[in-house]
């Protein structure tokens, strides 16, 4: 039963209360300061204190702190983000080398003698050749390139495939590459369009359905580029001026190296290593290019690098693949420093893959 006071208590408005304004602090005014985990005080006396976050000091002594040293500011984290970084790269490229290994993320090495009936290594060629020329036109990244061919040889190691749709193979690919590594891809009526409409939408679609089903949808395995982004960084000594022409000397070899069917049996980064050598050897030819410090960090000797090296060698002085001019014509432009016409010596001296 309601009593007058009840009713009365009922009615009343709640009383109003004062929410202090929040102060609005951007991503930017955020303060890099470390501050301790185990001292709970010292955390606090920070968050009270927003002038912390507008000091101009590089370091910051803490009251009261029991540390040694003092607390690094913004100007070390970048330093101890990159230590952080290294901890784990060697952990990262150990698992990538597992992973190259792997037989299912591997082509088959004969594929088109033992698998293909209605292709050759050479129209493997000419279809690579061609995939240069599309990635140029629609400026796709070097990874999707590799990536589209790596993903060619994994289907036409298991499926035989007539020499009719191998273009369609081709570009089905590097449609699911695109999608895979690029920020904005083609689309799939783009690759119609680039084969001059001798394939339907419904082809494209079709053959992508299936080269998917034949990955079992693993569309991330290592290639070439995987390697050398690493490699390249690893090996460049000169570091006081640009190293673009020796990037683009390396990026220009490992894709000659997708243009031969005789690469397929090398591991992408075996074939990585190689392009490092060649690449010093044509840059400075009189000096050693494999270093004590280069096997330890890439993980290979010499020798096991001489094999691939002198096919990479004869395929930029056009002792093989000499017809396949896409590659060679994109890496003679002025963008790409011309490292298509550096002159290189015709051999590699048998010293330089003697063991150190």
């Amino acid at each position: 039963m309601e009593t007058r006071a009840s009713k009365k208590r009922a009615n009343a408005q709640p009383p109003l209360v004062i929410v202090p304004k929040r102060h609005r602090v951007a991503l930017g005014e955020l303060s890099d300061l470390i501050v301790p985990e185990n001292n709970p005080n010292e955390k606090l006396q920070y968050l009270k204190n927003p002038n912390l976050n507008n000091s101009a000091t590089t370091t910051i002594q803490l009251p009261d702190s029991n540390l040694d040293k003092p607390v690094h500011t913004k100007k070390n984290t970048k330093h101890d983000n990159q230590r952080i970084i290294e901890a784990y790269v060697s952990d990262i490229f150990d698992y990538l080398r597992t992973m190259e290994m792997q037989k299912k993320r591997r082509p088959m090495f004969g594929y088109i003698q033992s698998v293909q009936r209605d292709i050759t290594s050479n129209m493997r060629g000419t279809l690579v050749d061609w995939l240069v020329e599309v990635a140029e036109e629609y400026k796709l990244l070097p990874d999707t390139l590799h990536l589209s061919i790596s993903y060619i040889d994994m289907f036409l190691s298991f499926h035989p495939v007539k020499r009719s749709n191998l273009q369609l193979l081709g570009v089905s690919s590097m449609l699911i590459a695109s999608k895979y590594e690029e920020i904005t891809p083609p689309k799939a009526v783009d690759f119609c369009s680039i084969t001059d409409n001798t394939y339907g939408l419904e082809e494209i679609i079709k053959m992508e359905s299936d080269i998917l089903k034949a990955l079992n949808f693993e569309m991330g395995n290592p290639n070439v580029t995987t390697f050398l982004k690493r490699f390249v960084g690893i090996s460049y000594e000169n570091r006081k001026t640009s190293n673009l022409q020796f990037e683009y000397l390396c990026n220009y070899l490992a894709e000659l190296s997708l243009l031969d069917y005789e690469c397929i049996r090398f591991l992408p980064s075996v074939v990585a290593a190689s392009v490092i050598f060649l690449s010093k050897f044509i840059i400075r030819p009189g000096v050693n290019p494999w270093t004590s410090s280069l096997c330890e960090c890439l993980g290979y000797k010499s020798t096991e690098l001489k094999e691939c090296v002198l096919i990479l060698h004869d395929m930029y002085l056009s002792r093989r693949a000499a017809s396949f001019n896409a590659v060679r014509d994109k890496y003679k432009q002025t963008k790409f420093k011309c490292v298509a016409n550096l002159p290189s010596p015709p051999e590699v001296p048998n010293h330089y893959f003697e063991e150190q």
